[in-house]
């Protein structure tokens, strides 16, 4: 007779209790995604990424972009976006757990959260509730988009156009600026 293991059901609360070690500590249904520090090209990316939606959205007032975001449902889920938007009618003050109206998720790929943001993570945020979903990908510099109105994403490598739903308007984000000096150092690193 098979004997299952028993695997812990981990909480929120206990995410406090972590070590602060650099480490990445997510829960999905209880079980633990732990990823490493990103590297700086993710961190590059992210922030100019973050950068240009807030500049996009400031003078509509209509919403926040945070990085990093956490999504929280229930006790035993908890996502921490790189960059999360949401709408302002959730003060600054707002705990996570408030939050239910997600606009946008975005993930920027490192080696070691490939396989978490892509198979794991994508088809959490859509279930959560979030409207789109972005895997931006420094090694080709691409963004690919997902959202629940459609089975299959479109990818943008020069220019982003995002509609948020509740915005009358276009966002156009120039990709090859937040990518700037990122693909051409990996074709660089490759070729050393």
């Amino acid at each position: 007779m098979v004997m299952p293991l028993p695997v812990p059901l981990l909480t929120i609360d206990m995410l406090d209790e972590f070590p602060d070690d650099g480490n990445r500590y997510e829960l999905l249904e209880g079980m633990l995604l732990v990823t490493p520090a990103p590297n700086n090209a993710h961190q590059v990316v992210a922030t100019r990424l973050a950068h240009r939606l807030a500049n996009a959205l400031e003078p509509t007032a209509a919403a926040e972009v945070v990085a990093v975001g956490a999504i929280q449902r229930g006790k035993h889920t908890q996502l921490q976006p790189d960059i999360l938007v949401y709408p302002s009618k959730y003060p600054p003050t707002a705990h996570w757990r408030a939050i239910r109206d997600w606009w946008l998720a975005v993930e920027v790929l490192s080696p070691s959260s490939r396989l978490y943001d892509r198979e794991v993570k994508r088809g959490a945020y859509l279930a959560l509730g979030v409207g789109e979903y972005w895997i931006v990908d420094p090694s080709d510099c691409s963004v690919e988009v997902w959202s629940r109105a459609h089975n299959e994403p479109r990818r943008a490598t020069d220019v982003l156009v995002w509609r948020p739903t509740a915005l009358d308007r276009e966002i156009a984000l120039d990709l090859r600026q937040v990518f700037r000096g990122v693909c051409e150092g990996a074709v660089q690193n490759d070729q050393a």
